[in-house]
This record gives structure tokens, sequence and C-alpha cells, in this order.
């Protein structure tokens, strides 16, 4: 499957369901992420929305904030893409 395919609907559920987090302020972040983009992820997005799971709650919360930015292995265009696209506000 090619990163540009789209996740079907089970695939986008199952990736929604492991990115609950302990954090309400990453949840508050995540849950609009997929209420606005949930329906078209592709599977690169997906991908990197895994990425970022990964990571421990305080990192991830902090790259929301902005006060960091990806780096390492996490430093790809699709999970800078990925989070810019939950950072974006009403």
């Amino acid at each position: 499957m090619t990163d540009d395919a789209l996740l079907d609907a089970r695939d986008v559920a199952v990736l929604r369901w492991r990115s609950r987090r302990g954090l309400v302020e990453n949840d508050l972040f995540i849950e609009r992420f997929f209420e606005r983009h949930g329906a078209n992820l592709t599977v690169g997005q997906g991908r990197a929305v895994t990425m970022l799971m990964n990571l421990p709650d305080n990192d991830l919360l902090d790259l929301l904030l902005r006060r960091k930015e990806p780096e390492g292995e996490i430093d790809t265009d699709q999970v800078r893409a990925v989070l810019e696209q939950m950072r974006q506000r009403a």
C-alpha cells in the first residue's frame, strides 16, 4: 500500500483508539485532528500519527505547544505535516 492510499474506516478507528492519551491537553489536540482529518487520512499520515503517539505524553505536549520541534527519527516531512495539522486552531 502506498503512502498516498487512504486508510479505511476500520484502520482510522483503531488509530484513533490507540491515540488516546493520559494528558487531557493532548487528547484535545488529537480529537480535533481526527474530527477534521480522520475521514481523509492516508497511510503515510497514519504512520506519522503512530510515530507521534509512541512519544511520552510530556514530549508530545511539548511538540503540540511548539515548545520543541521534531528531532531524530521522528523528524520527517510527514510527521511535521501531521503535527502542523494537530496544532491548527479553530
